[in-house]
């Protein structure tokens, strides 16, 4: 076979291996099966083990290419994720990103190194290797099982597992430097480095980022050009920061966010030219690490692997997610639990196994074998039960099929509201008496083909459409506004409960009413205090409180907090058993429904 004959048959068995992947995915979307999970699997039957029989070894350009890819995906990462978010996670997310990989790392490799009977650096190498979580895992399970989670959860979950990409990889090429030369790298100096390169990865991701959002502002480009001006600067900044030894990788990423924020128009398009080139990326990085993978010797160490990844998923994660957010006290026990178990691990953990093939360490296959299985392990237990824990914990918005049709446009400048048009139907709420929000603004009508300013248009009529600028986590609220009265009423029934009642009730009449028993010192506060007094200041629409067999939900907020509280019944309970005291609170406690 000559050079050239080569070159086609490579060029020919990639697009081949990227099109099985491609068809294979609708039925990974049909029995809600994680897309890196499918491409890992085609790339390792394609293997030299697999029916394929393509022998591929070469860890180095694995290595580049993934560097490649994952430097695209986290600036891609960042380009979606709003200011507005990320302040409202910033505290709990950092802690994750860092702290909790560390101590994720740790925690797995001590286990790691009892399992495996590996020495301690080799063990926490294990450990680095895994620690963090793999945000394209998540978003694309969430897509597919349809699953909306609260906004605080998701949020936490999306921007950590952007986030401890950096960590993880910074940690991982720091122990394998240190592993290589033990005696120029003490762990004073280990820790030093570390934070020298968080250090000039942020700088320089904030620096890139804004030079990047000048340029796109200032130039003007076609959309196309604007995807590859972004691009090219993306990867300019990833390879500039790692020649001053810092962290390329969240500079990329914090370079994607800033761009993201900062760009003052055509963001939308900019993104939807860049989803195919973040596709390939990981289409490409999971075929490939799939490729180097091999089924005999992944055998070998099964046993063992199996229990590093049993321990990351059952103790490390949780500990280091309980370490991390307890303290805070922003989250629930609940949400603890949902945050721990959805750690999904993903190709960056083999792309990072692949370093210490690269460094040529002893026991660098057994690393790169025990990271393989821990992945494929986690995809398959925890993706595939993401529905469940998230309905078991009680994290999941209800489901909500769309009733109407939901307008969203590009709204240049704006970072941290949506434009959002509906049309009015006969029967929509919007229509008999419910307001809207305060948190959104109604910002124009268009009536009979004209556009009307909201003074000139006066009280909606059936058949106009209706444009509001809203917050994008509370948009899907608006939905009910402009859905037909049944529909919306049973929907909110779902979400927020049975009944609705002010704020300013007192707690004690709650407990005195459905017998519950509340401690001493909350009893005289009202529902409002209660709220502030459990969520501190992060109350979000949807937050609950359990009280028994009861739960109370901020169904409206106002600048002090909590203005009106949904009560669902989670079970029957004492109050149903007592009808006289029922039908005798009902006015002292809800007024109307």
């Amino acid at each position: 076979m000559t050079i050239i004959q080569h070159i086609y048959w490579v060029f020919a068995a990639a697009s081949a291996l990227v099109l099985v992947g491609i068809a294979s995915s609708v039925i990974a979307r049909r029995f809600g099966a994680p897309l890196l999970l499918v491409f890992l699997v085609i790339g390792m039957l394609a293997g030299a083990d697999g029916p394929g029989g393509i022998a591929f070894d070469d860890y180095s350009g694995a290595y580049e290419l993934g560097s490649l890819a994952l430097a695209i995906i986290l600036f891609d990462g960042g380009l979606r994720t709003r200011f507005a978010t990320v302040r409202r996670v910033l505290a709990p997310t950092m802690l994750l990103a860092t702290i909790g990989v560390l101590l994720s790392a740790v925690l797995t490799g001590v286990a790691a190194s009892w399992l495996l009977q590996l020495d301690a650096m080799t063990g926490f190498l294990v450990g680095a290797v895994v620690a963090s979580t793999d945000a394209a895992a998540v978003l694309f399970l969430l897509r597919a099982g349809g699953l909306q989670l609260r906004e605080r959860v998701g949020a936490t979950l999306e921007i950590e597992s952007s986030a401890n990409d950096p960590a993880a990889i910074l940690l991982t090429m720091l122990l394998v430097q240190y592993v290589t030369t033990p005696a120029g790298l003490s762990p004073l100096a280990l820790v030093q480095e570390f934070v020298v390169e968080f250090g000039i990865g942020g700088i320089a991701g904030v620096v890139g980022g804004g030079a990047i959002a000048r340029g796109l502002n200032r130039l003007q480009l076609d959309h196309a050009l604007s995807a590859l001006f972004a691009l090219a600067a993306a990867v300019l900044v990833f390879g500039i920061t790692g020649q001053l030894h810092g962290s390329g990788f969240l500079a990329v990423y914090i370079a994607g966010l800033m761009v993201g924020n900062r760009v003052s128009g055509g963001l939308t398009n900019l993104l939807g030219t860049l989803d195919a080139a973040t596709w390939l990326c990981q289409i490409a990085m999971f075929l490939v690490l799939g490729l180097l993978a091999s089924p005999r010797l992944l055998l070998q160490s099964l046993l063992p692997a199996l229990g590093v990844a049993a321990f990351l998923m059952f103790v490390g994660r949780p500990l280091a997610v309980v370490a991390c957010l307890a303290p805070l006290r922003r989250y629930g026990k609940r949400e603890i639990a949902f945050i721990s178990w959805i750690g999904l691990r993903g190709a960056v953990g083999i792309f990072l196994a692949s370093i210490p093939m690269l460094a040529q360490l002893p026991h660098a296959q057994l690393v790169f074998n025990v990271a393989f299985v821990v992945v494929l392990v986690s995809l398959l237990v925890q993706g595939w039960t993401l529905g469940l824990a998230a309905r078991l914990f009680d994290v999941a918005l209800p489901h909500r099929e769309r009733l109407i049709r939901r307008v969203e446009l590009d709204l240049p400048g704006s970072l941290e509201r949506e434009l959002v048009g509906y049309p009015v139907a006969a029967e929509a709420r919007i229509l008999g008496g419910a307001s809207v929000p305060g948190w959104a603004q109604l910002t124009m009508v268009v009536r009979g083909g004209e556009i009307l300013t909201t003074d000139e248009a006066g009280t909606l009529t059936p058949g106009d459409y209706a444009y509001l600028l809203a917050p994008p986590g509370r948009v899907y609220r608006l939905d009910w506004l402009f859905a037909p009265p049944d529909e919306a009423r049973e929907a909110e029934r779902e979400l927020f409960g049975e009944f609705s009642f002010d704020a300013d009730v007192r707690l004690a009449d709650v407990a005195e009413f459905y017998g519950l028993a509340v401690r001493a010192k909350d009893a005289p506060l009202t529902l409002a205090e209660h709220f502030a007094q459990r969520f501190e200041h992060t109350i979000e629409i949807g937050d609950r409180v359990r009280l028994g067999p009861v739960t109370l939900v901020a169904r409206e907020l106002s600048d002090d907090g909590v203005a009106k509280v949904g009560l669902k019944l989670e079970r029957l309970g004492t109050a149903l058993a007592r009808p006289a005291r029922l039908f005798d609170g009902v006015a002292r406690l809800f007024g109307k429904r």
